[in-house]
């Protein structure tokens, strides 16, 4: 390659809102025929949980500067995922 950048195509090509209508489409499809996923309370917990911890500095927060082990990083958190929850989570 000649490090020039490359023409998005297909789906990156498309608005922002026309990604979202086809995408919502395919989420009403998969709910009309029963095959999409609906989250548990403990699911969307735990996954709300995860996804707080990155943000917020948790378990696997990252040091400034230093390399990005993006395996540890995912290890950490899906460790953490076995705690049950507390009365103050």
């Amino acid at each position: 390659m000649d490090g020039l950048r490359k023409e998005r195509r297909g789906f990156a090509s498309m608005s922002a809102d026309k990604q979202r209508e086809i995408a919502s489409k395919g989420g009403r499809a998969a709910h009309e025929k029963g095959t999409a996923h609906e989250w548990t309370p403990d699911e969307a917990r735990a996954a709300g949980r995860k996804g707080g911890q990155i943000s917020r500095g948790g378990r696997g927060r990252l040091s400034p500067g230093g390399p990005v082990d993006v395996a540890t990083i995912g290890a950490a958190h899906v460790a953490g995922m076995d705690r049950t929850a507390t009365a103050g989570d």
